[in-house]
């Protein structure tokens, strides 16, 4: 399948003063890249974090990107999944872009602005109704391993290595920690919280904090084989599903089990429910139209 490239608008000028999806010029003349890349490949839409140079490292623009990816992609119903993964093969995203600033700290947070670039993205990944399945083609760390934990799957090559290293430069995974303890026990959170020390993929498999590890040649091949098992589903009850999960998540049985029917009512009456049971009356492959 050849890739299609896209260009995604984004929105909010405001936000964007510094962002660019189209490559152009420095006034000094040094070239300036798109920081995410925008691909449709079949039913699948890629985002490519594309700081190679920074090992792909997260900033506002990167962020903004993803954002504008998810959007496109959710916008068109032929999108079945989402792939996110880095440019090249140095990084899948060494996390934030810390830069020393000139009061010696390594970055600015406004604490009372609650629109901070990271929170947004992953409030944006969180109302994504498309699986969102993360491709891990070198270290995930700090942020970027947040933004790992953020995804509904992940598949990643055995060696690359995952963690946290803020305290090593004497901060904590504060934005991230809501989705660590999704997807990671707290003692194994805690450890790797205060230590700084890496894992492996391979045994990140083990604990169940990545879906599949294999051998970096072996990683295209893998992800192929995950795709071709969510993209011939319904993508009504998968979109569906996933805003119900990510709701019920968060409540309580009682809340869960009134909000669980009522969505359930809903799903049975879409088209791709009685394509569904059609299809299997009459023993055939449903076709499915995403409504």
């Amino acid at each position: 399948m050849v890739a299609e490239k896209r260009r995604i608008p984004v929105d909010n000028a405001d936000e964007l003063k510094s962002f660019s999806w189209t490559q152009g010029e420095k006034s000094s003349g040094e070239t300036v890249t798109e920081p995410v890349l925008i691909e449709r490949r079949g039913a699948v839409q890629w985002i490519i974090i594309n700081r190679e140079e920074r090992r792909n490292a997260l900033n506002a623009n990167v962020a903004l990107g993803i954002q504008a990816g998810l959007d496109a992609a959710e916008a068109d119903r032929s999108v079945r999944a989402v792939v996110l993964t880095g440019a090249g093969d140095k990084a899948f995203c060494a996390g934030g872009d810390l830069q020393l600033q000139a009061d010696g700290t390594p970055f600015t947070i406004d604490a009372a602005d609650p629109r901070h670039y990271v929170a947004a993205l992953f409030r944006r990944m969180d109302s994504c109704r498309l699986p969102i399945i993360a491709r891990i083609n070198g270290p995930a760390l700090a942020g970027g391993f947040g933004l790992m934990c953020a995804c509904d799957l992940v598949v990643a090559r055995e060696d690359a290595k995952l963690g946290t290293t803020e305290v090593k430069v004497g901060i904590f995974p504060m934005m991230i920690l809501p989705y660590l303890l999704r997807v990671v026990s707290y003692r194994r959170v805690m450890e790797l919280c205060i230590t700084g020390e890496l894992i492996s993929a391979r045994d990140a498999e083990v604990e169940n904090i990545v879906n599949y590890a294999v051998p970096a040649a072996e990683l295209d091949a893998k992800l192929d084989w995950l795709l071709a098992r969510i993209t011939d589903k319904s993508p009504t009850g998968i979109r569906l599903g996933k805003q119900a999960l990510s709701k019920i998540r968060e409540m309580s049985t009682d809340a869960a089990l009134e909000y669980a029917q009522f969505m359930l009512a809903n799903m049975s009456r879409t088209k791709d429910a009685r394509e569904g049971m059609t299809a299997f009356n009459e023993k055939r492959s449903p076709n499915w139209t995403a409504e």
